[in-house]
């Protein structure tokens, strides 16, 4: 299956109809909300990574009472900000946002700021996250592309039933084929395609009832056809994986401020090459940091250790 040219998936009432619907229908998110600002944005772009909104919202609102500007974050130690985040995914986003944080205050007067290349230049800001707060924080004109993105673009333009593997270049030329002239329109439509990805074009069972584009949809027009091109690679399960393990020995180093030593980190998995690979990997991540010396006193045998584990300062 080959993709589509940007020229050809180029559909210049589709932003009307989702627009409109979006206006209507948006769910009341916090960062949809006026006034919430480019910090708050950053932020939830950070939290949202692969994790879902009800648990995000919580979780936002809080860090952004505890720290409601980069100041605030620069000025205490990245340790802190690990803990906050606590369970919201990967734990490296905590130290890239602290980090992100540290370099706004820094090199910014404490503003985040709009340009996307100068967001791309902060630790932790990849494109997608770059374009978002541009677009959405400042109103600027770029395509945005996510998961929903790709799926909702995929369906109602190319009718497939899913989007092709990403394609950085062909996903952003795809969305600025639609995008409207208008920054606000454009704004606009790049949060309501991601929206009717999550609420009613979704990778199961879409809402196609409801949908606004139901009647302009390729996929639906031809009959729902099933998809047969290349997909992404399935993650590995989590129960068993070393990722479960480097959250384990995470939680633990999280829950106390003295270093956690390897006895205690030996009884939270009984696979010792597993928890070799977790500890190694947190080490070189800079999620956790040694403290102190391991002593061997028999031959195969790592003994009694004075060694232990804290989160970075």
């Amino acid at each position: 299956m080959t993709a589509l040219a940007p020229t050809e998936i180029s559909s210049p009432d589709l932003h009307v109809a989702l627009n409109a619907w979006f206006r209507r229908e948006a769910r009341d998110l916090p960062w949809r909300r006026a006034g919430f600002g480019a910090w708050g944005i950053l932020v939830s772009e950070f939290m949202l990574q692969q994790t879902p909104v009800a648990r995000v919202i919580p979780r936002l609102e809080d860090w952004l009472e505890r720290w409601p500007t980069p100041d605030a974050l620069a000025a205490v130690p990245a340790s802190e900000a690990v803990r906050a985040w606590a369970t919201l995914g990967y734990p490296r986003r905590a130290l890239w946002l602290h980090a992100a944080a540290v370099q706004i205050s820094e090199r910014h007067g404490g503003v985040v700021p709009h340009d996307v290349d100068a967001l791309l230049e902060l630790t932790g800001i990849g494109d997608y996250t770059a374009r978002a707060v541009a677009a959405f924080a400042y109103g600027h004109r770029h395509p945005v592309v996510d998961t929903n993105t790709r799926r909702v673009i995929a369906r109602s333009v190319a009718g497939q039933g899913e989007p092709l593997p990403p394609a950085r270049t062909r996903d952003l030329e795809a969305m600025e084929a639609l995008l409207p002239r208008a920054e606000t329109e454009a704004a606009v439509f790049n949060a309501a395609t991601m929206e009717l990805g999550a609420v009613v074009c979704t990778a199961r069972n879409p809402h196609c009832d409801v949908c606004p584009i139901r009647n302009s949809c390729a996929w639906r027009a031809a009959g729902y056809p099933v998809y047969d091109g290349p997909r992404k690679a399935v993650q590995k399960k989590f129960e068993g994986s070393d990722r479960q393990v480097r959250g384990l020995i995470m939680a633990e180093l999280r829950s106390t401020h003295r270093p956690v030593t390897d006895a205690e980190i030996t009884g939270l998995w009984d696979d010792a090459p597993q928890r070799e690979r977790a500890i190694a990997g947190l080490l070189a991540d800079g999620l956790a940091v040694a403290v102190g010396q391991r002593r061997t006193s028999e031959p195969g045998r790592t003994g009694e250790s004075g060694r232990g584990y804290v989160l970075p300062d």
